[in-house]
């Protein structure tokens, strides 16, 4: 359906307009919407909902403009480019550009952002996820409370000439002033397609072609049978239908990704014994990864440092030795990349000898002599565990330092590291009571640990804000998403009762992130025995929750548990697995089914266990 260079496009199970003709078909004076009023508004929020296919580095197009006169300077203005969103605007004798970066909407994929401005405060919000501290941006001067718009003229999807058009597709394009209208459209179950005000037209489907419109294309279409090997899906491969037999599934390249066109929905069944690995000693940490084009690995963190660590690649249907590395008393690995280079970084908890500074190394792949190389060498404080994570297009690598030397400390810091020059710097220092774990996903997670499991809380960062929460030997952190609901799961290890009584079997607690007052609420209690990690997992549609417990004040060899969500229920218990003081649990894929592998910090024996499903 189009008119007058606009047409109605259906993708992705939502229609949207496509602007393809002259720039001024698009366009209306300001003085159509500030009726009585000639100034835009001081606090305003703009509410879009649109698809944009991937974008080349140097080019930009124009969501909307507001022209002054014949100026082609812009007044206010939205702009994208590659992976990133602009706020343009004209402030008190000149202009701005604020920039969001790594914001992904150029993926070809629907987005609802919603930007606002109040004050000194520009806020971006995409697809109902909570603003956090790297999106909040303070400029300078506030927002001016007289922007004059007489004369001016809207623009949509242009800046009123041809360059910058917009390629893809506009659902909603809303401007409300005075309020920030996340609130009025989140939490949504759709938050990619989150409505405020959606034109009529828009809202029913499906679009059902005309005889004039029929496609040229014949409708064969290429059809790739794979017993699991997923084949490249991109533009050269849009339209190909792939039927993999072990999942029993027919999928359709969209040119990006193999979207599920019809699957028979799996269910576990059981879990059962595929493979003893036996270790270098015991296994403090696990770290499954993947390395494309090269195969499945896993890294070990062992405690004996005259043997030191392990990696192993999976071969043949097992994991296989492929590479040893000498680490010091090993308490966690981290694989992360930066760009196209790959690394992996071990937290050492001892120096080499004694009274030796402590270093924990960066191990960089080599694509050539296929192995892990050492790359960069850090001082590190008995380290426990590293995380990678980026804002933006930063990267940065966070340490959790335990103690110095052989003395214990209540301040200890630990550090975050920025990627620059080619190497990691130093970037910030956090001072907390011993830090046994620092993680980050949308937020930044830092648990503090007193000696024989005082009660302490635990803060995160979250849109500004600092929250306590009461945690009892916290030693772990899963944070995850089941549809537009955030949990965060913590690990309790031992509790000190006022008795002098050391307690192991003490309730581990779930959170769940209430969107209103964006802070996490308790929503469930499970029983553990002195756990040490808990592991976020789905097989088909069903969603799991798998438990290391370590000890329970007799005895190691216990059993940790798999739940499953019931929605309402919570997590229920559904499987019991045999385990001797199991530290860590990993959830990986492969071509021929699902596993979970758990490592021992008793004994020099890890297990990969099969998930077998109906």
């Amino acid at each position: 359906m189009a008119q007058d260079g606009i047409r109605m496009v259906q993708s992705r199970g939502a229609r949207g307009f496509q602007f393809s003709g002259s720039p001024q078909l698009f366009s209306f004076p300001a003085s159509q919407l500030f009726i009585n009023c000639i100034f835009f508004p001081a606090e305003f929020s703009i509410v879009v909902t649109l698809k944009i296919p991937q974008m080349a580095p140097e080019k930009s197009e124009y969501i909307f403009t507001l022209m002054e006169g014949d100026s082609d300077e812009p007044l206010l203005g939205l702009r994208l480019s590659q992976n990133k969103f602009h706020f343009l605007q004209k402030g008190h004798g000149s202009r701005k550009r604020i920039t969001f970066k790594a914001v992904g909407l150029d993926d070809n994929r629907w987005h609802t952002v919603v930007l606002a401005v109040t004050g000194r405060y520009t806020i971006l919000t995409v697809d109902c996820g909570t603003p956090l501290e790297c999106q909040v941006i303070m400029i300078y001067e506030p927002f001016p409370d007289n922007l004059d718009t007489t004369g001016s003229t809207f623009f949509i999807a242009s800046r009123r000439r041809w360059n910058g058009l917009l390629s893809g597709l506009i659902r909603q394009l809303v401007l409300l002033p005075g309020s920030d209208a996340t609130s009025q459209i989140c939490p949504s179950s759709e938050p990619q397609l989150s409505a405020l005000s959606v034109p009529q037209a828009l809202l029913h489907l499906p679009i059902k072609p005309s005889s004039t419109d029929l496609p040229l294309h014949p409708y064969e279409a290429e059809v790739r049978v794979t017993a699991g090997v997923i084949p490249p899906c991109g533009h050269s491969e849009e339209g190909q239908l792939w039927f993999n037999p072990l999942k029993r599934g027919l999928f359709l390249c969209d040119g990006i990704t193999w979207l599920n066109m019809l699957q028979v929905k799996e269910k576990l069944d059981y879990v059962e014994d595929h493979q003893d690995l036996f270790t270098n000693s015991e296994t403090f940490d696990i770290e499954v990864f993947h390395i494309t084009s090269v195969g499945l690995f896993m890294a070990t963190a062992n405690r004996d440092s005259n043997i030191g660590s392990g990696i192993y690649k999976w071969t043949d249907g097992r994991f296989e030795r492929y590479q040893n590395i000498s680490t010091y008393d090993a308490q966690a690995w981290q694989y992360f990349t930066v760009g196209k280079k790959k690394f992996l970084v071990v937290a050492n908890c001892r120096g080499k000898g004694a009274g030796d500074q402590e270093q924990s190394v960066i191990y960089k792949w080599s694509s050539r002599k296929l192995k892990f190389i050492r790359y960069q060498t850090l001082n590190t404080h008995s380290a426990r565990d590293w995380e990678a994570f980026n804002i933006q297009d930063e990267t940065f690598l966070a340490v959790a330092n335990h103690r110095q030397g052989n003395v214990y400390q209540n301040i200890i810091d630990s550090t975050i590291y920025i990627w620059l020059g080619g190497m990691f710097q130093p970037y910030q220092f956090i001072t907390v009571s011993e830090i046994v774990i620092l993680s980050s996903l949308s937020m930044i997670i830092i648990t503090m640990e007193a000696p024989r499991g005082h009660t302490h809380p635990f803060y995160t960062c979250l849109s500004k804000s600092i929250h306590f929460f009461q945690t009892f030997g916290a030693i772990d952190w899963e944070m995850f998403q089941i549809e537009n609901r955030v949990f965060l799961a913590v690990a309790n290890s031992q509790m000190l009762t006022e008795e002098g009584t050391i307690l192991y079997s003490i309730n581990s607690t779930i959170y769940e992130l209430s969107m209103t007052s964006q802070t996490f609420i308790k929503f469930q209690e499970i029983e553990t025995n002195s756990a040490l990690d808990w592991e976020y997992f789905t097989v088909g549609d069903d969603k799991f929750l798998v438990v290391a417990n370590s000890y329970d004040g007799n005895s190691y060899s216990l059993n940790s548990v798999i739940y499953r969500w019931q929605g309402y229920e919570g997590f229920i218990p559904v499987h019991r697995l045999s385990t001797n003081g199991c530290s860590d649990w990993e959830y990986f894929n492969t071509t021929d089914g699902s596993y979970l592998i758990y490592s021992s910090a008793r004994a020099a024996l890890s297990k990969v266990l099969k998930l077998r499903t109906i």
